[in-house]
């Protein structure tokens, strides 16, 4: 019998894939439910992938979308352990992209800010609990910077949506293999490594993708008192 799943956006970045491997690993959880506008090249047991449009993920029906591409019937104790809603449902979202990529501020905000609110909207629509965001170091809705300001507008909107717990996740710098090279990004590594050198500037020395992995999910699995709970990189570093 189910009794504990994950739902993942964003596995195909540097902290989705760590997270995902993670969760693929940790017996508490019975299935894994990655959805992203294309699948990645990966199979296993506890894992489903689910192609979506995040522009429009608040009407997507699961059970339906199941059923249409379960040709074996391997997804019926999933659909039918959804259907009862006695589920533990734990939500992990590390959604985002640069502007470069994304071609335009607009484009930008619609994937690091819409996209992810309609993602946790749905996931607290289909009974999660938790929700756990990568958020930034820096994340700040009055910044001047951009790329900080709509972090933080994310932040302040994700409190609004009636989660039992929302973990906000603020890593500084990532260090890991990305698929997409991003010079600014690689020049600041050059310049801060040896801060993770000499274990020094914990708040803003680079951290690796697999840290801030761990903390998501060691943060879904204890008790909390809190309803917002905001860890910073540095209390990342410890993992």
């Amino acid at each position: 019998m189910m009794r504990k799943i994950a739902f993942l956006a964003g596995t195909s970045g540097l902290v989705g894939m760590q997270t995902l491997h993670l969760l693929l690993q940790d017996e508490s959880y019975d299935m894994i439910i990655s959805v992203g506008r294309r699948k990645l090249a990966l199979k296993h047991g506890k894992l489903v992938q689910v192609d979506v449009d995040f522009k429009t993920i608040r009407n997507l029906d699961l059970e339906a979308k199941l059923r249409e591409e379960d040709l074996g019937g391997i997804y019926f104790p999933l659909i039918e352990a959804l259907q009862r809603k006695k589920l533990e449902i734990h939500a992990f979202c590390s959604l985002g992209t640069t502007i470069k990529s994304a071609g335009s501020k607009e484009k930008f905000y619609e994937i690091d800010h819409d996209f992810v609110i309609n993602f946790a909207l749905w996931t607290q629509q289909m009974g999660a609990s938790k929700f756990l965001y990568v958020s930034a170091l820096g994340a700040d809705p009055q910044s001047n910077v951009f790329y900080n300001q709509v972090k933080g507008e994310v932040e302040e909107d994700l409190k609004v949506v009636p989660f039992d717990y929302l973990g906000l996740f603020e890593p500084s710098l990532l260090l890991g293999n990305r698929n997409e090279f991003r010079f600014g990004e690689e020049a600041a590594k050059i310049l801060t490594k040896p801060l993770v050198w000499l274990k020094l500037a914990k708040k803003y020395r680079p951290i690796h993708d697999y840290q801030v992995a761990k903390a998501m999910i060691h943060h879904a699995n204890v008790e909390k008192k809190v309803k917002v709970e905001v860890i910073p990189s540095k209390d990342m570093q410890q993992f």
